[in-house]
């Protein structure tokens, strides 16, 4: 069943070094990411969700080679069905992967030059890669203007005379302007008022309906996560603690962490009661992390085994894995629990 997988991350390490004195000596490391495995068919939406550090963003900028790895494997499916380890290509090899691996960034502001039209900023992955240029350069940004919901009228318009969530827009224009398989859209809503947040949803949505997209979904807020997400893994401290189908996470976490990211979630029925679960202390720095389980120190359910020995990942039940040595045995309230 592998080749239904258009990605695979295999025990995916990313260590920022920590220099000090006057010769700048690395004194340690800040494990951003520790250890990730993780898998995306194609076709799917991976929501990827923690609390702001926990290594969702450089996991996706990893996988798509913004950051050169410290150790682990990024396979990719490519267009003709080969399978490549990304971590492997030096910066020229993975040049032609990028038509096929794109990001959708968080601030639609500063990720978009301020001198340059909305011409220009959705046309330039066009020219740089030689796909098109003068006339039909502007006919290709006209129709991506469209197909975002943009009046192409507006294409020599600047950034700053459209709202946030048209630049959001541009933004995802610009992505798609070279036909991407795989799109990493890291908090691509974050910046936006509720009710924008919602129609950038329903775009993402309908294009990856239409255009037969795989996306891997990074957000701080599960209720965003739910709306769009086939599976949720979540992170902490660098590391996936919980993985599996959206809905099944939401009515039936399988980690204590999961289960207070859930209580967060305010249920759509506003006569249901829900008791919200308020973790403890301060999140590890993942220049220091706790010996044993990451979450030890917050959770409540932590006896000794969970300060003395790290649990893995594991398939406590069918296509659902957690990160605890609990976890078959605590009954974690969900949604609707």
């Amino acid at each position: 069943m592998a080749d239904e997988y258009i990605l695979e991350v295999k025990d995916l390490k990313q260590y920022f070094p920590i220099r000090s004195g006057w010769f700048q000596r690395v004194t340690g490391h800040i494990k951003a990411v520790d250890g990730v495995s993780f898998a995306v068919k194609r076709n799917e939406v991976l929501g990827l969700v923690g609390e702001s550090g926990c290594g969702k963003t450089t996991v996706g900028r990893t996988v798509l080679r913004l950051y050169a790895p410290t150790a682990g494997e990024v396979w990719y499916r490519n267009a003709e069905g080969e399978r490549i380890d990304v971590a492997q290509l030096s910066s020229k090899q993975v040049k032609p992967l990028r038509r096929e691996m794109r990001m959708i960034f968080q601030d639609p502001f500063s990720s978009l030059n301020p001198r340059r039209t909305v011409k220009e900023l959705i046309g330039e992955p066009l020219v740089i890669h030689n796909i098109a240029k003068g006339k039909a350069m502007e006919e290709r940004v006209a129709d991506l203007m469209t197909e975002v919901g943009l009046d192409p009228n507006y294409m020599e318009r600047y950034p700053h005379e459209f709202s946030g969530g048209q630049r959001q827009r541009i933004g995802i224009a610009r992505t798609l302007a070279l036909s991407p398989r795989l799109i990493v859209a890291d908090e691509p809503v974050s910046a936006l008022d509720v009710s924008v947040q919602a129609q950038v949803l329903n775009l993402l949505q309908g294009l990856k309906e239409q255009l037969g997209l795989t996306l891997i979904f990074i957000a701080h807020d599960l209720s965003v996560v739910e709306h769009i997400s086939d599976r949720i893994a979540v992170m902490y401290v660098g590391k996936i603690v919980e993985i599996t189908g959206a809905e099944r996470l939401l009515r039936h976490p399988l980690h204590p962490y999961t289960e207070a990211l859930v209580s967060a979630v305010p249920p759509a029925d506003p006569d249901i009661k829900t008791q919200r679960i308020i973790l403890q202390g301060d999140v590890p720095s993942p220049a220091n992390p706790p010996s044993g389980c990451v979450f030890h120190p917050r959770c409540r359910y932590a006896q000794d085994i969970c300060k003395q020995q790290e649990p893995q990942l594991t398939e406590v039940e069918p296509d659902h894995f957690a990160s605890c040595h609990f976890a078959a045995e605590l009954n974690l309230v969900g949604i609707g629990g």
